[in-house]
């Protein structure tokens, strides 16, 4: 079973309350996504550390049933 995007824009910002949160089906089969998040939470941490927060909000599914995410992460800008 495919994983919504509604249900992937919730697990994040449940993680990330502050999260702008942009998902995209890129094939339309609800198996392969690309995700924008801006997050303060992000800031001071690398790339690799962003994307494992986001990772880390998706509850293990990453990699199961949802199969690819293509993720952009950012801070706010002031």
């Amino acid at each position: 079973m495919a994983m919504d995007a509604h249900e992937i824009e919730r697990l994040i910002k449940e993680a990330l309350p502050d999260a702008r949160v942009e998902i995209r089906d890129l094939a339309g089969d609800g198996d392969h996504y690309a995700a924008t998040v801006v997050s303060a939470a992000f800031k001071g941490k690398t790339r690799v550390q962003q994307h494992q927060l986001v990772y880390s909000a998706l509850k293990g599914n990453m990699g199961g049933v949802l199969h690819a995410l293509a993720l952009t992460t950012s801070t706010p800008e002031n």
